[in-house]
């Protein structure tokens, strides 16, 4: 169990060490919880950081409830399984998909300044989060990375869920976590103090730490 992000993010820098001081290697972290890991992963390694930010899309009347993700551009993933349970209509899904994006557009504004990004060949993309659960929101990142055409694709986290991984390892070059292990509920559970990351805290970090691409 982690004490706090810190803690997660000193284990995690522990197990990326390979890229300390790599000049071709940047941290995407996804806000917010990944931004407070990604500034510990950042500060050990001695990498730059940038952002990359997708948002879940949520099931009719319970918004808590995943089926999907979609990013910045418009890109998504669906969780076709909970679709056909809940017999989610196509109209709900492409109206839900394009409010998300254009919240995603908006936060990633906020935080970063603009949603313009340079491609990332000859450069490692390390996709950095605070846990992985269901896996949507870091697919979706994934997805959005590789079309920046990175020469390397690396997710690193703190604490993923066994079923994810195994799925995850599929869609990337390396998946490096500290903990992946049953029972797994959710990503708190590993934690000691897993508190919500305020908008101020993320605004914190990346004014020192992202320059737009």
């Amino acid at each position: 169990m982690f004490q706090d992000r810190n803690d997660a993010g000193m284990q995690l820098a522990e197990n990326l060490k390979m890229y300390k001081d790599d000049l071709d290697s940047i941290v995407f972290a996804i806000p917010r919880g990944g931004v407070i890991i990604a500034d510990v992963v950042c500060d050990k390694l001695n990498l730059p950081m940038d952002i990359v930010v997708t948002k879940k899309i949520g099931a009719p009347y319970n918004e808590e409830l995943a089926i999907g993700a979609v990013d910045t551009k418009g890109g998504k993933i669906l969780n076709h399984n909970a679709i056909n349970m809940l017999r989610v209509s196509e109209d709900y899904i492409e109206k839900e998909a394009g409010r998300k994006a254009e919240e995603a557009r908006a936060r990633l504004k906020k935080y970063r300044g603009t949603d313009k990004y340079d491609v990332l060949s000859g450069k490692n993309a390390i996709v950095v989060d605070d846990g992985i659960a269901t896996g949507f929101t870091v697919i979706s990142a994934i997805n959005f990375l590789k079309e920046l055409e990175p020469k390397k694709l690396i997710l690193g986290t703190p604490v993923i869920a066994p079923d994810t991984r195994t799925e995850i390892k599929k869609l990337v070059d390396e998946l490096i976590c500290v903990i992946s292990k049953e029972p797994f509920y959710a990503v708190g559970q590993f934690y000691k103090k897993f508190t919500q990351v305020s908008d101020f805290e993320v605004m914190n970090v990346l004014a020192k730490r992202v320059v737009p691409k």
